[in-house]
C-alpha cells in the first residue's frame, strides 16, 4: 500500500484511535462517508495506530476486519461507545469521518461527560467550531461581525411566533434552515405566505433543537463548493472549486456539479478563495477538512456565505476523485499533528501535500434519484435532498463529461437525449424547465431542439447562459449528423468531433435512424478508438507515479498494457434502492482476493461515493460508465483473461450476455446458468425436474393473457417484470382490474421485458440462503430466516441469521433444494437462493417452495460474512477464478446468538408517502443488531410488528 510518510506521528502520545461511522445509508447520507472512514482507517494504520471503529452499518467494507484492527458492530448512541472504552484503552476518536451522525454523537457524549470520564481526546474537531457552524444565529453574528462577510438576511425562529415574525420582517419567497440536520431535512422554500405555517412546523419538528432560521431566497443566484484542509500551523490549501450547474434553490446534493468552475471569473474565485481561508481560520484551532459553500450573484458578483462544515463532508469525497487527492487520508494525518508541507503527495510521491491541484479535465458529477420508489411523491427538487446515489464522469470538455455522466446513470440512458427518449409537446417541456425535476438537464436540450430561444431557457431555469450555449453545440451538431445519409459518409474529422464531443455510438445510430452496430463499424474504419489519460492532478507539472484512468479521443494512450494476468472486475454504478454499497463491499473484496491469487487487477466503475473507486485499491482503476462501448474499448486494450460479473449487481450481470455473444470469458458461472436463473420458464422447467415445489407461474405479453393466467393460478398473483433487481414494479394484485392497470404500467415503461405472474402464498414464511458452489461442492453461507411474511420484499424485512423458528426438516430441505439447484445450474461462484414456506393445514405438513435463484453476490452477501466473522466473499472470488476449491477452505463459523439485519428508510424525504410496504423496495439502508437470545426486547417488538406495514 502506497505510503504517506514512514516517520512515526507527531503527537506520539496517540497510540490507538477511535474512528466514529455514519450508520445504515439514508438520502442525505450516504456510502461517502464509509469511504472517508476507510481511508482514515488506513492513513491511521500506516502509522502504526491501532485503529478500532464503531458502525452499525454491515453493507460497507468499513466495517469488514480488512479496515480497522477491531470493528464494533454497535448502535451509534452514548451506550455503545462507553462500552467500547470500557473494552479498549483508546487515547483519542475521531469523529469527522461518520457525516452529522458521528458529529452528533460525539457532541453528546462531550456532554455526558464520557470523554473527559475515559480521558479520551477528540482529534480533528474544534466542538466550539461545530456548534459556531450548526448554531445559525452565532454562525450569522460572527461571519458578519468578525470577518465582514456578507450572509443572506435571516432571523432565528425557535417557535411558531418567532418564524411568523421573522418572514414578516423578511418577506417572500424566503428559505426555513433547520439546525443541526443533514441533506436539507426538514428544510424548504417557502414562495408564498399561504404555504409557510405548514413549512415552518415541519423545520421546527426536523430540528433536534427545534430551531430553524428564516431567510432571504437568493434563488436564481449561482452556487459554489470549496474543499479546503487545514493543519495545526494554520496552513490551508484549497482541493477543489466545485460549481453547481443548478442555481441556488436545488440542494447540492441533487444539484449537477461540475469541477473545476467554469463560469467563475477570476476576482470573484479570488475573493471566494480569500474569504474561504479567512473563515476556515476563525473557526477555532482544528486540523483537518472543511467544506465552505457560497452563493454568487451573477449580476454584479455580490457573494455571500451559506454555510461551512468544519468536518470531511459529502463533496469531500467527489472532490478526492476528482482530483485524486486523498482529502480524508490527508485529513486523518493531519489529525494526529502533522503538518500539510510534512506530507507525501499521495500522487507524485516526490512532492509535499501542501499544493492545490490543478485539472485539466473536467469532471461532472449527476445525481441518482428513484422517486419511482415512492408512489405519491412530487420529483420536484429543493432545499431537501432527494437522490438516493450519484455518478461522476470525467472528459477533455464539459460535454464530454455531461455525456458520459448520462451513460453511468442506470436508467437506460445513451448520453444527453439523442436515444428516442425525447419530449416534443413544447408545453411539457416549459412546465419542467420552471420547476426542477429529475429530469430538467434532458428537457433543457428538447427546448432548444424545439427551437426554445436560449434567453427563454434562462429565464425560466437561471442555470449560466455558457452552460445553455454548451447543449446547444450539441443540438447543432445532430443537426448536421441528420443530414448524413449513411455511415460510409461520416468523416474522419466529424466522426472525431462527435466522440469528443461525447456521443456514443448508439446516439449517433438513433440520430441517423440505423443500428448502433453500423456506426461501431464505420468508427473502427476510421480507425478511431478510445484513449486513455492519467487522473494527473499537477496538469503535468510533476510526473504521476499512482494515477487513475479516464477516456477520451485523443492521440496519446497515457495507460500501457502489462504483460501480467489480469481480471476486470465491474462495478455496480450509482447506489440506487435495491443496489447499493453491499455491491461495492463484493467488488473490493474481489480486488483483493485477485490480487492474492497473483492477478493483475482491474476495477471499472463510476460511483465517487466507493472504495472500489479510490485509486489503490485495484492495481488499475478506469473510471468509466458500466457501459458496454465503454467496456469493449477497455477489454480491447487490456486483453484480460477474464471479467467478473457476480459483484456488481444487476448492472454488471446485465451486461453477461453481451460480454458471452463478444466470445470474452466470463469468470465463474457462464452466462447459459445466470441466463437459465433469470428465464422464468427455463428455471421452471428445471426445478420440475429436479423435483422441486414452486409458486405456480406463467409468462404473458399481453394484458389478456395475464388475466388467463391468473384465473388459473387464483388470486393474490404477484405481477412482476423479467430481469430487474430491487423488486422494481413488482405488486400483489387480488382481481382482474388490478391486474391489469399493473401489467399495462409495466409494459408502458418496460416495452421490452415479459410480465411474470406468480401466485402468492398468503401468510408464508420467507427466508434464503446464500452460497458457494465450486462445481463439486456447495459451502453454505448462512441462512436468514425473514420476520416479516413473504410479500414483503427481502430487502425491506427484517432477516434473522441463523433462522428461529424454522423447523430441522425444513432446514434440511432447503440445504437440500440449494446444493441440487447450484449443482444442477452449473454455479460456479455465488449463488442465492429465495425460499418461502407455507404452514401446514390440516394434514398437509410445512412444504418448502423455491420463489428465485439470483447467480451473483445478493444484498446479503456482506451481513453473513460480519455476523459470522468469515471472508466469503474472498473464498467466492478464488472459487470463481479456479484457483481453489471448497475444500481448501477451512471455515469457522463465529456468532454467539442471533444476528439481525434491519431495513432503514428514507420516508421522511417525501412527506407525502406513507410507509407502506409490499413485493418493491423501499428501503435506502440496512443495519445490524447482535442479540442473545429470543426473550431480547428488540426482536420481540419487530415480530410483534412483523405483518402491520404490508400493502400490496
Amino acid at each position: 500500500m502506497p505510503e504517506f510518510l514512514s516517520t512515526m506521528p507527531k503527537d506520539q502520545s496517540i497510540k490507538s484511535i477511535l474512528i466514529i461511522g455514519s450508520g445504515p445509508i439514508i438520502i442525505g447520507q450516504a456510502c461517502e462517508f464509509d469511504y472517508s472512514g476507510s481511508q482514515a482507517s488506513r492513513a491511521l494504520r500506516e502509522e502504526g495506530i491501532e485503529v478500532s471503529l464503531i458502525n452499525s452499518n454491515p453493507a460497507t467494507i468499513m466495517t469488514d476486519p480488512v479496515t480497522a484492527d477491531h470493528i464494533y458492530l454497535k448502535p451509534l448512541t452514548v451506550e455503545s461507545i462507553r462500552e467500547v472504552l470500557q473494552e479498549r484503552q483508546i487515547d483519542a476518536v475521531l469523529p469527522t469521518m461518520g457525516g452529522q451522525t458521528a458529529l452528533n454523537l460525539a457532541i453528546e457524549a462531550q456532554n455526558q461527560g464520557v470523554w473527559e470520564e475515559f480521558n479520551v481526546r477528540l482529534v480533528g474537531v474544534d466542538i466550539d467550531a461545530i456548534e459556531l457552524a450548526e448554531n445559525r444565529e452565532a454562525f450569522k453574528a460572527h461571519i458578519v461581525e468578525n470577518l465582514g462577510l456578507n450572509v443572506a438576511k435571516s432571523f432565528i425562529a425557535n417557535s411558531f411566533l418567532e418564524g411568523k415574525e421573522a418572514a414578516q420582517k423578511i418577506g417572500f419567497p424566503l428559505v426555513i434552515r433547520p439546525s443541526y440536520t443533514l441533506g436539507g431535512t426538514g428544510g424548504g422554500f417557502v414562495m408564498k405566505s399561504e404555504e409557510f405555517d405548514e413549512a415552518l412546523k415541519r423545520g421546527l419538528n426536523a430540528s433536534p433543537t427545534h430551531e430553524v432560521l428564516v431567510e432571504e431566497a437568493v434563488l436564481g443566484w449561482k452556487e459554489y463548493e470549496l474543499e479546503l484542509l487545514r493543519d495545526a500551523n494554520d496552513n490551508v490549501v484549497i482541493i477543489c472549486t466545485v460549481e453547481n450547474l443548478d442555481p441556488m434553490g436545488i440542494h447540492t446534493g441533487d444539484s449537477i456539479t461540475v469541477a473545476p468552475a467554469m463560469t467563475l471569473s477570476d476576482t470573484a474565485y479570488q475573493q471566494m478563495r480569500n474569504d474561504a481561508i479567512a473563515l476556515m481560520r476563525s473557526m477555532g484551532n482544528f486540523a483537518g477538512g472543511c467544506n465552505v459553500q457560497f452563493a454568487l450573484n451573477p449580476e454584479n458578483e455580490e457573494l455571500i456565505c451559506i454555510e461551512i462544515n468544519p468536518r470531511v463532508s459529502r463533496s469531500s469525497a467527489l472532490a478526492s476523485k476528482a482530483t485524486g487527492y486523498p482529502i480524508a487520508k490527508v485529513a486523518a494525518k493531519l489529525a494526529i499533528g502533522y503538518t500539510l508541507d510534512e506530507l507525501k503527495n499521495q500522487i507524485t510521491k516526490t512532492t509535499s501535500a501542501f499544493f492545490e491541484p490543478t485539472l485539466d479535465y473536467v469532471i461532472v458529477k449527476m445525481p441518482r434519484w428513484n422517486f419511482d420508489k415512492f408512489k405519491g411523491s412530487e420529483n420536484k427538487l429543493g432545499l431537501q435532498m432527494k437522490s438516493v446515489g450519484e455518478v461522476m464522469a470525467i472528459g477533455r470538455c464539459f460535454q464530454e463529461a455531461l455525456q458520459k455522466a448520462c451513460q453511468s446513470l442506470e436508467n437506460g440512458r445513451t448520453g444527453l437525449g439523442a436515444d428516442k427518449k425525447e419530449w416534443i409537446r413544447t408545453q411539457d417541456i416549459l412546465d419542467r424547465l420552471e420547476q426542477a425535476g429529475d429530469d430538467r438537464i434532458f428537457r433543457l436540450k428538447d427546448a432548444m431542439a424545439l427551437g426554445v430561444p436560449t434567453k427563454t431557457i434562462q429565464k425560466l431555469t437561471k442555470i449560466d447562459p455558457w452552460y445553455i450555449g454548451q447543449i446547444k453545440e450539441l443540438i447543432d451538431l445532430e443537426k448536421q449528423l441528420e443530414r448524413i445519409p449513411v455511415p460510409d459518409d461520416i468523416s474522419y474529422d466529424f466522426m472525431l468531433k462527435m466522440k469528443q464531443k461525447g456521443y456514443s455510438d448508439a446516439q449517433m445510430a438513433w440520430v441517423m435512424r440505423i443500428e448502433e452496430q453500423d456506426v461501431t463499424k464505420r468508427r473502427l474504419e476510421l480507425g478511431l478508438r478510445r484513449s486513455y489519460k492519467m487522473v494527473d492532478t499537477c496538469a503535468a507539472e510533476f510526473e504521476a507515479k499512482t494515477p487513475y484512468f479516464y477516456s477520451t479521443y485523443e492521440d496519446e494512450n497515457e495507460s500501457v498494457r502489462s504483460d501480467n494476468k489480469k481480471v476486470i472486475v465491474l462495478g455496480s454504478g450509482p447506489n440506487r434502492i435495491g443496489q447499493g454499497i453491499e455491491f461495492d463491499y463484493c467488488c473490493v473484496h474481489g480486488l483483493l482476493a485477485l490480487k492474492e491469487a497473483g492477478y493483475e487487477s482491474i476495477m471499472v466503475n463510476c460511483n465517487p461515493e466507493t472504495v472500489s473507486t479510490d485509486f489503490d485499491v485495484a492495481d488499475k482503476l478506469y473510471f468509466e460508465p458500466v457501459f458496454w462501448e465503454h467496456l469493449e474499448e477497455i477489454i480491447h486494450l487490456e486483453q484480460p483473461e477474464g471479467v467478473i460479473v457476480q459483484l456488481g449487481g444487476q448492472t454488471a450481470l446485465k451486461l453477461a450476455e453481451t460480454l458471452d455473444k463478444k466470445g470474452i470469458k466470463i469468470i465463474g458461472t457462464p452466462f447459459k446458468s445466470m441466463d437459465l436463473a433469470e428465464d422464468r420458464g427455463a428455471f421452471s422447467d428445471l426445478l420440475k425436474e429436479l423435483d422441486i415445489p414452486y409458486p405456480e407461474y406463467g409468462v404473458a405479453d399481453t394484458a389478456e393473457e395475464a388475466i388467463a393466467i391468473a384465473d388459473r393460478v387464483s388470486y393474490p398473483v404477484l405481477v412482476r417484470p423479467s430481469y430487474v433487481l430491487g423488486g422494481q414494479r413488482m405488486k400483489i394484485v387480488i382481481n382482474d382490474e388490478e391486474l391489469e392497470r399493473q401489467v399495462l404500467d409495466i409494459f408502458k415503461h418496460m416495452p421490452d421485458n415479459k410480465v411474470l405472474i406468480d401466485q402468492f402464498l398468503e401468510r408464508a414464511k420467507e427466508a434464503e440462503v446464500d452460497a458457494i458452489c465450486d462445481g463439486e461442492d456447495v459451502m453454505i453461507m448462512g441462512i436468514m430466516e425473514h420476520i416479516e411474511p413473504a410479500g414483503i420484499h427481502s430487502g425491506d424485512s427484517s432477516a434473522v441469521l441463523p433462522t428461529y423458528s424454522l423447523s430441522d426438516e425444513v432446514i434440511s430441505t432447503m440445504k437440500e433444494y440449494t446444493k441440487k439447484l447450484a449443482l444442477a445450474l452449473g454455479i460456479k461462484g455465488l449463488i442465492n437462493i429465495q425460499f418461502a414456506i407455507s404452514a401446514a393445514k390440516g394434514d398437509q405438513p410445512e412444504r418448502v417452495y423455491v420463489i428465485e435463484a439470483n447467480p451473483r453476490a445478493s444484498r446479503t452477501t456482506p451481513f453473513i460474512a460480519k455476523a459470522y466473522q468469515v471472508p466469503f466473499l474472498n473464498i467466492a472470488t478464488k472459487v470463481m477464478l479456479g484457483t481453489h476449491k471448497i475444500k481448501d477452505f477451512d471455515v469457522q463459523k463465529k456468532l454467539e446468538g442471533y444476528a439481525i439485519k434491519y431495513p432503514v428508510f428514507s420516508f421522511d424525504k417525501f412527506p407525502n408517502v406513507d410507509k407502506k410496504l409490499g413485493p418493491e423496495m423501499k428501503s435506502t439502508g440496512e443495519g445490524i443488531r447482535f442479540i442473545k437470545d429470543l426473550k431480547d426486547p428488540y426482536f420481540r417488538e419487530l415480530d410483534r410488528n412483523r405483518s402491520m406495514f404490508l400493502y400490496n
